[in-house]
């Protein structure tokens, strides 16, 4: 159930839309200043606060900036109230970060339809990754979920960087979101060329990615990301570095190490004879299977086969 706290002066409108949003579901909270709603917020995060503009002591925009100030509440969802309807006000509002703008008098069924309309956003956009916009963690979890409990042969594909660290320590983090960008792109392009049913793409955090589908298109596809990185990635360091084939880094003693260019190691985890019976015993059979390939120098694929079909004999 979504929290929404209503910030408005006037209680008869606070009232009323406290009541209209618990009869649609919501746990509703009530301030009746900015100053009651920053404690409030303080005290208890809600999912989205309702604002009206004109108000004592801190006012609907100030509020709003404070609530994007802060690191704590800067993702936070804000729709504006107001009884202004001149484009300059709304644009203050915009500006000052609210996600909507709504005039009154409103239509009941209209602010309810923005309020879920922005919490829907919100989770999408909590849901995705900001470098690569591919689905995150719980997403991923979801997914994991639902093909074990379903009980049908599935694969899933733990994608990670080799010497991913010196690379950064190398060249910066700039270049080195590069590299997770070509592995993001390398591993949808794969996952386009797999053929129906669709795979499912996800991105963990950092260089780690995710992809579930059929156990018979893992292989190939996990052998086309390979192709597809190792043709791009040695473009991503310095020529001298890409022409000798490693790295240079000095340590803290002062001492140079050598490392390979970034490289990829995919592992894999198959169902099939074998049916998982948690979610995390699958991440734990693909963790396993990454560490095996990550002991082979260069892009490298390991597959678990304990879970896949064997023929009749």
């Amino acid at each position: 159930m979504a929290t929404v706290l209503v910030v408005d002066d006037d209680t008869d409108i606070a009232r009323f839309i406290e009541i209209n949003l618990r009869l649609e579901g919501f746990d509703v909270r009530v301030a009746h200043d900015g100053e009651q709603a920053e404690q409030s917020i303080d005290e208890e995060t809600p999912d989205l606060v309702l604002l009206d503009v004109m108000m004592p002591k801190v006012d609907g925009v100030e509020l709003c900036r404070r609530l994007r100030a802060n690191p704590a509440t800067a993702n936070l969802p804000v729709i504006m109230l107001t009884a202004k309807s001149l484009s300059a006000d709304k644009v203050v509002g915009l500006t000052a970060g609210a996600d909507d703008y709504i005039i009154k008098p409103f239509d009941t069924l209209e602010l309810v339809a923005r309020v879920r309309s922005t919490l829907r956003r919100n989770a999408e956009m909590r849901a995705v990754s900001p470098l690569t916009g591919l689905p995150g963690n719980h997403r991923i979890e979801e997914e994991l979920a639902d093909r074990v409990v379903k009980a049908e042969p599935f694969a899933v594909l733990y994608l990670d960087l080799d010497n991913f660290k010196a690379f950064n320590d190398c060249y910066g983090f700039l270049r080195g979101d590069e590299v997770i960008t070509l592995l993001a792109t390398a591993t949808r392009r794969a996952v386009m060329e797999a053929g129906e049913p669709a795979p499912f793409l996800g991105h963990i955090g950092g260089d780690d990615f995710v992809v579930v589908c059929l156990p018979e298109q893992a292989e190939e596809l996990a052998a086309r990301v390979v192709d597809v990185f190792d043709s791009s990635a040695p473009r991503l360091h310095d020529g001298g570095d890409a022409n000798r084939g490693y790295i240079e880094i000095t340590d803290r003693q002062g001492k140079a190490r050598r490392f390979p260019l970034v490289s990829v190691s995919i592992g894999i985890a198959m169902s099939g004879n074998r049916m998982f019976a948690d979610k995390r015993e699958v991440v734990d059979v693909a963790t396993e299977m990454k560490k095996v390939a990550k002991t082979h120098v260069g892009s490298s694929i390991a597959v678990d086969r304990r879970g896949t079909p064997r023929n009749p004999t």
